[in-house]
């Protein structure tokens, strides 16, 4: 099964020279997807190396897709509102199309039964709520809407509403999913943002900016002269990945394993 989550593509050009900022270090977590296990050790080793690095500004950019699929979405978005407000930190949240289809579902409840063919499920029980069994069930779907809303914090709220669709420091762009070819990265369409894929993987030109995106699962972290993607498919592989970027310098952090949790680093 989880073999199905990759798709091959052709070996791509080396990666361009970028940089950050002077003065400047960024982390980006990729998609999280209710793994609340594989974040909490890798969050804590990422706020412990921006505590002990010497840059003034310290950033922290989460890449989207925080919920649905594994088991403690609720938990995860927990964990990052208590993020927001840390102290000498910069964070950005990135909207995902997960978090897409949640806030909609909040408010179209007829939405419910495709937002749970993909992960909404395992979301709508994590804040307590059963998914109801049929998907033509209407008045099932109003009540598990109205039992979301209840259950749903204003904090959780809040931090729904705020999310950003794309984000620019230095040579780096980062967005959830990717972004159109041929369209400025100024002018990307939030839509485009939360949910390319085809048509931004296999362009072969590069955008003003080395784009830094999660949504498309791969074995591996991908790098190469026009992206860099992040999301290794950490609710079904149990490995979630973290970069860092400073100066031309690029790493990566991640979490795996299932009892145990394991922390690995080493250069991109």
């Amino acid at each position: 099964m989880i073999g199905k989550l990759f798709s091959r593509r052709p070996a791509a050009p080396a990666a361009r020279r970028s940089s950050t900022p002077p003065g400047t270090v960024i982390w980006a977590v990729g998609d999280v997807h209710g793994r609340l296990d594989l974040l909490e050790p890798l969050v804590e080793a990422v706020v412990a190396d921006l505590a002990a690095s010497t840059p003034a500004r310290k950033i922290l950019v989460f890449l989207g897709d925080y919920i649905d699929r594994g088991p403690d979405s609720r938990g995860v978005i927990d964990l990052l509102v208590r993020l927001k407000g840390r102290a000498g930190i910069e964070t950005h949240f990135l909207r995902g199309n997960h978090e897409d289809r949640m806030e909609a579902f909040l408010t179209q409840p007829d939405l419910g039964p495709g937002w749970c063919d993909y992960g909404g499920r395992e979301a709508l029980m994590s804040w307590g709520v059963t998914p109801p069994m049929l998907k033509t069930d209407t008045a099932a779907w109003v009540a598990a809407c109205a039992a979301l809303n209840a259950a749903v914090s204003d904090d959780q709220r809040a931090f729904l509403c705020d999310q950003e669709s794309g984000l620019v420091i230095g040579d780096y762009f980062f967005a959830h999913a990717g972004a159109r070819p041929g369209v400025a990265l100024a002018r990307q369409n939030p839509q485009d943002l939360m949910w390319m894929r085809g048509a931004f993987l296999d362009h072969p030109a590069p955008f003003e900016q080395v784009v830094v995106h999660g949504h498309t699962p791969s074995q591996t972290v991908h790098a190469d002269h026009r992206r860099i993607g992040i999301d290794t498919g950490g609710y079904a592989t149990g490995v979630l990945t973290a970069l860092r970027l400073e100066d031309e310098a690029r790493e990566v952090l991640q979490t795996s394993g299932g009892a145990r949790i394991a922390l690995t680093r080493r250069p991109l």
